[in-house]
């Protein structure tokens, strides 16, 4: 078995044998961190034998393997991955367009909210939805939701795509409704599985679920009143919930892939387990991105940006991403973390001396920077495993790497005083050479069947 599907938590009422053995990666899941050993994954504890069979007393196993359906639609991160990235590259060469002055689109957002809008809760919703879909089952034991009933849920995410961008024509409350349906929906399965599954340690991420699909209704209220929506509260939330989700399931992912690449080589050194440090890190950023959403002009919101910025790079060094320079699959995982600290310092700094940089530009810290990155870490890495290929980070995929970090850099740089303009195209064409290149390389992947 690959280092990422062996149990880090056997025992612990976590993962489910037959759903391991079929496209789960435990680590990558958000569970606790892996062993290096070859051991097998154990029936867990606390979890009664009835929750991991269905009809006819089959397991969960034997009618996977009975599954006749399309390979993209065996798994939520097939299809909502290949198509959040497809959107991630089409809707930034519309948004270029329109920065040229050479395209109008139907939409009763203003260009820049739509543009904002599309990319924290139109891309970031599926890969959440993605990364959701093939956790919850190894969370809980049960069957992943496959076949028509995911379909269900990528034709919503679809449907509000078409919806927000021809909202002009339809209406903007219709359009409203149709792409809160998505996240509505996906909750509710979220919900249902969790509870059926007794998994009750796992309800904190449907909380933020909740809480991105209030900061979506909030974006679509405050639009149709006339204001600025980009600037508001619901893009606050949106981005406060996305890396909040960063620093809890990535403080449990980066450290627990560098753990299983290092224990194979030599050196001590090893990444801190997960303690009181990292709680108090949690709480202290939680705090800053708190004060930042309801007083966003506040010099106390500033300050206490740039204090959580410092212990989540402290958080960081305690990971040993120096010793990984060798694994590209593992070093940049602990680069797209490391725009969470930039992300933090930027927007305080921006905030405090805004002559010095742009809050937008600040923002991209985040948005460009650790949504853009870890996501495209985690979807490169986690589709490898799930697809049966070997866990090797090719020239194509070290060109996504490439082009997504210079992407972020580039973005943020052009905020700056006295930046040429240039760097915002510059960031936008290296963005879309990055998603482009993961539909291209892993597009074929995702709609095969898992390699034996």
């Amino acid at each position: 078995m690959s280092e990422d599907s062996q149990s880090p938590t056997a025992g612990k009422g976590f993962a489910s044998p037959p759903c391991a053995r079929h496209e789960v990666d435990p680590a990558y899941m958000g569970q606790a961190d892996a062993p290096a050993s070859g051991e097998q994954i154990s029936e867990p504890a606390g979890i009664a034998p009835e929750r991991n069979v269905r009809a006819k007393g089959q397991s969960s196993a034997a009618q996977m393997r009975g599954y006749q359906g399309p390979a993209i639609l065996s798994y939520g991160f097939r299809p909502l991955f290949l198509l959040a990235s497809l959107w991630a590259a089409l809707a930034m060469g519309l948004w270029v367009c329109v920065l040229a002055g050479g395209l109008g689109l139907p939409t009763h957002f203003d260009p820049i909210s739509w543009h904002v809008h599309e990319f924290l809760f139109g891309y970031l919703s599926a890969v959440i939805a993605g990364f959701l879909l093939t956790a919850v089952p190894n969370w809980t034991g049960r069957l992943p939701v496959t076949g028509g009933r995911l379909l269900v849920l990528v034709l919503a995410w679809l449907a509000g795509r078409l919806a927000v961008l021809t909202s002009l024509v339809i209406g903007a409350s219709v359009a409203a409704v149709v792409d809160l349906a998505f996240l509505a929906l996906f909750g509710f399965v979220v919900a249902r599985e969790i509870v059926a599954g007794q998994n009750w340690r796992n309800l904190k991420v449907l909380i933020l679920v909740g809480l991105f699909l209030t900061g979506n209704g909030l974006f679509h209220l405050e639009a149709m009143r006339g204001l600025p929506a980009f600037q508001g509260m619901g893009a606050r939330l949106g981005i406060g919930v996305a890396v909040m989700l960063i620093m809890v399931i990535g403080g449990r992912i980066v450290p627990s892939f560098t753990r299983n690449w290092l224990a194979r080589r030599p050196g001590s050194r090893m990444p801190a387990p997960f303690g009181r440090y990292d709680g108090m890190s949690l709480g202290a950023s939680a705090l800053a991105l708190v004060l930042w959403c309801f007083f966003p002009g506040a010099d106390a919101a500033g300050w206490l940006l740039i204090l959580a910025g410092g212990l989540q790079l402290v958080r960081l060094a305690r990971w040993a991403g120096d010793r990984t320079l060798a694994e590209p699959l593992v070093v940049i995982l602990h680069l797209g973390y490391g725009f969470v600290p930039l992300g933090f310092f930027l927007l305080g700094l921006a905030m405090l001396a805004p002559q010095v940089l742009a809050p937008s530009a600040a923002l991209h810290g985040w948005t460009s920077g650790a949504i853009g990155v870890m996501t495209l870490a985690v979807m490169t890495r986690a589709s490898l495993g799930h697809v049966g290929r070997p866990l090797v980070a090719t020239r194509g995929i070290q060109l996504i790497y490439l082009s997504i970090v210079l992407a972020a850099l580039a973005r943020i740089a052009s905020g700056f005083a006295g930046a040429p303009g240039a760097l915002l195209y510059l960031s936008a064409g290296l963005w879309v050479l990055a998603f482009t290149s993961f539909v291209v390389i892993y597009g074929p992947l995702l709609m095969r069947p898992r390699a034996a």
